[in-house]
């Protein structure tokens, strides 16, 4: 298994930064456009469709074609864990199908003063067995532009 990460402070509080991602127009705002990323369905762990937060349980069901090249590749992705404490917030999702044989993401916010530290983790296995296992680290080349613009555009929309 392979794992990449990636830290960033914002300068806004936790409250306003864990809000901007509890909800999947926080993925939309952070997925860069040469991802040709497209929401399908999102349901609650209830089974509500398009709920307003995405509580553990929940299901996204997307669709991305990097640089409108191949076929688009299908993704479900489910919240497993979505957990708030004193000056702390985590969440963290787990690909259910798509294009890795592993995909955990968790996704965990720190309080410092009136800033928020950022911190993702994604635990991760490429297919193709040990060839995919050999591949892994070479995977960062993919994982820093996406992850990079993922934290400047968080400084950008929340930042005041």
């Amino acid at each position: 298994m392979s794992v990449y990460r990636r830290e960033t402070r914002v300068a806004a509080p936790l409250s306003e930064v864990w809000e901007f991602h509890s909800r999947v127009s926080g993925l939309e705002a952070l997925t860069p456009g040469f991802a040709g990323l497209r929401i399908e369905a999102v349901a609650g762990p209830d089974g509500e469709r398009d709920p307003d937060v995405l509580e553990a349980g929940s299901r996204i069901r997307m669709s991305m074609q990097p640089f409108g090249v191949g076929p688009r590749q299908r993704w479900t992705s489910v919240i497993t864990e979505r957990e708030e404490g004193e000056g702390t917030a985590t969440f963290r999702d787990a690909m259910e199908d798509g294009p890795f044989d592993r995909w955990v993401h968790t996704h965990r916010f720190f309080a410092d003063g009136d800033e928020t530290v950022v911190r993702d983790r994604v635990e991760y296995e490429l297919p193709g067995g040990r060839l995919g296992e050999a591949a892994g680290p070479l995977a960062y080349v993919g994982f820093e532009p996406m992850f990079r613009y993922r934290h400047r555009e968080t400084k950008r929309l929340l930042e005041d």
